[in-house]
Parts: structure tokens; sequence; C-alpha cells
């Protein structure tokens, strides 16, 4: 298995840069709510040492295994909507909140990674062939369909968008990219249309309102609108260098508990408020170098397989750090997605480290020059 590993090719940049926004991460979540530091901490430090030991695990060991694991993750999401736990309306959760939880849909991120580069390398040759995209389309279908029933529409399109970067990286032609573009567009004005009809068939409540929401602010600035406007108001507040960590001389957005669950989704809001555009900029740089990391690893990979991997969870780094950033920002509409290795979240720490330890295996049998 260590054969092709040399040890000169170990990223420690990525894994420094990994530690950091870890420790970052706990810092800003205490400064939330100190009542999630102990198992902040506890998930941090099992994270970490998972992520070295799975990046002395040969990539195409575990792909030997990706049947396996996308049965297990059909399992799991199957489980959670019919035995999840449900909070605040949406069942996306097994355990119990009492003692501890996992989400499903988070693993499958990781999952969705290794079986969609397992893919795309075998059909290598006829990415752009009818019968490789319809594969290619079922593959992805069976998750995402069961993860939107759950329902969380956020973490669906967050995989579909990453699958979608590593279908184009394997070289998806551009006249069907086009083609897609040309169809989307009036699709878009359609559905826009439709959620502003009454009770539209097929959508969630909430999805409408979110999505009317970003479109007329104005209209929900006392309801749905509400947090984003106090997100912002938070960002801004802390202007240059910030309030300080753990402040009370001056008001704050999380004093006056303007911001619920401030520690997850919103933590950026934190960041902003109490680090100000300094502490912003900081984790905004990198969250970006280890999405540079990830995409360096891609380009010099030893094979197929190893570059879709790394260009998957830069991806999932890249695009959740944008998403998250724009929601906080107001920006997007809002969204539950976690900011990577900041939000307080274990299911989600235990994905992105996961991910960052394959990266790392890539990067051990990377090519030489």
């Amino acid at each position: 298995m260590f054969e092709n590993y040399r040890i000169q090719n170990y990223n420690f940049k990525l894994i420094l840069l990994v530690l950091f926004a870890c420790i970052f991460g706990t810092v800003m979540i205490d400064s939330a709510d100190h009542s999630y530091l102990k198992k902040q901490i506890a998930g941090m430090v099992v994270c970490l040492i998972g992520l070295i030991v799975l990046s002395l695990v040969d990539y195409k060991f575990i792909r030997k295994f990706q049947m396996l694991l996308y049965v297990i993750n059909i399992i799991l999401l199957l489980a959670v909507i019919f035995k999840g736990t449900e909070v605040n309306g949406a069942q996306r959760w097994l355990g119990s909140p009492d003692v501890i939880t996992i989400q499903p849909s988070e693993f499958t991120k990781i999952i969705m990674i290794i079986c969609a580069a397992h893919y795309l390398a075998n059909h290598k040759d006829s990415i752009n062939t009818f019968k490789t995209l319809a594969g290619y389309a079922a593959l992805c279908a069976v998750p995402l369909i069961l993860i939107v029933v759950q329902p969380d529409l956020s973490t669906t399109i967050d995989i579909f968008i990453i699958l979608c970067v590593m279908i184009f990286v394997a070289g998806l032609s551009y006249k069907i990219i086009g083609v897609v573009i040309l169809c989307a567009i009036p699709l878009a004005g359609t559905f826009i249309w439709y959620i502003k009809r009454p009770n539209p068939m097929f959508l969630k409540d909430y999805w409408v309102q979110r999505i009317l929401t970003f479109l007329y602010p104005e209209d929900y600035a006392s309801t749905t609108q509400y947090q984003q406007d106090n997100s912002v108001m938070a960002i801004g507040s802390g202007q240059l260098f910030g309030k300080g960590l753990n402040n009370s001389t001056f008001a704050t957005v999380k004093d006056a508990n303007l911001i619920s669950e401030q520690q997850t989704d919103f933590i950026f809001s934190v960041v902003g408020e109490e680090l100000g555009f300094i502490g912003s900029i900081l984790i905004i740089v990198i969250l970006g170098l280890i999405v540079v990391q990830c995409i360096r690893t891609a380009r010099k990979a030893n094979d197929e397989m190893g570059m879709y991997i790394a260009t998957g969870v830069a991806a999932l780094i890249g695009f959740q750090t944008f998403i998250n950033i724009g929601v906080a920002t107001s920006i997007l509409p809002n969204t539950g997605i976690p900011l990577p290795f900041v939000s307080y979240g274990l299911t989600s720490l235990v994905s992105c480290c996961a991910a960052i330890g394959l990266v790392l295996n890539v990067s051990l049998q990377r090519r030489k020059y």
C-alpha cells in the first residue's frame, strides 16, 4: 500500500491550513455559545487524528469499496426518512439530540465524490456519450432525491454543484454545457413565475418564502429577512478590527440574541462583529488557500481518480464557503450551509476532514516531474 508514497510529497501546508481553520472556528464557536466548546474541541481532535490516518490509506484501496459505500449511504438516507429525528420542521438527523446526532447527508458529500470519481475515471474516453451521461445522472440522482425529500434543498444543491464541477473537469463538451445553459435560462424564468403563484405544487412553503424573500427583501424585513439583516448589521458593526472576542462593552447582535443558532450557519456574522474586516478577510484567505492546495493536488495527481477526488474536494470547500458567506452578507437567499471547519456541526467537520485526508493521500502519490 505504501510503495508509491513519497514523504516529501506530504502536504504539510494543507494540514497547517486546516488546523488553523479548525482552531479559528473553535474560538468563534466559543465566543458565539460557550456551551458548545467541549463538544467542538473533542470533535476537532478526533477528526484531525482521523484525517492523518485517512491520508495514509491509499485512495485506490478505498476505490474498491465505492459500491459498498454507495449502498451504505443510501441505507442511511432511507433511515433518515423513516426513522430520522425532526428538528425545526426538517428530518435530517439520526440519533438523539440529548446524546448525539449525525447528519448522513454530510457523509453523502464525500461518498459521492469517491463514487463519481470512480465512475468518471472508468468512462474517461466516453464522457460525452449519452450512455455515460445517463449513467452518471442515475448514479447521482438517487442520493440527491433522498436528500431533497428530507427536505434539505441546500445540501442537495451543494452536492449537485460539486458533481457538476467534477464532470466538467472530466472533459464535458462545451456544446453540451451551452445547450444546458440555453435551456436553464428560460426554465429559471418560468420557475420564478411559478413560485409567485399561490400555493405552488411540489415546493415546500419555506423554500418559496426564502426565494421570495431574496427577490423582495423589503416585503419580508420583519420575518424571513430578519436574520440576514441582523447578520449584515453585525458584520458591519465590527468595522476594521472588530469589537473583540467575547466583548460585551458594546451592544452586540449575539448578546441581544438577534440571530438564532449563530454558532452554525451564521458563524461568519460572529467573525465580522468581533474580529472586523481583518478577521473576516483572514478566514476567507485561509479557506481560499485550502481550495488552492486542493486544486494544485488535482493538477499533479497520479491518475484521473486522484484528480477527480481533489477537484471534488476543492469544489466542496469553495462552494460551501461562498454560499455560507453569501448568506451571512445577504447577497444570496437564506439557506443552511455550514462554513467548512468553522461552523459548529460535528458531522460536517468529519466530512470535511475526511475529504482533506483523501486529498493528502492523492498528494502523497502525485506524479514526478
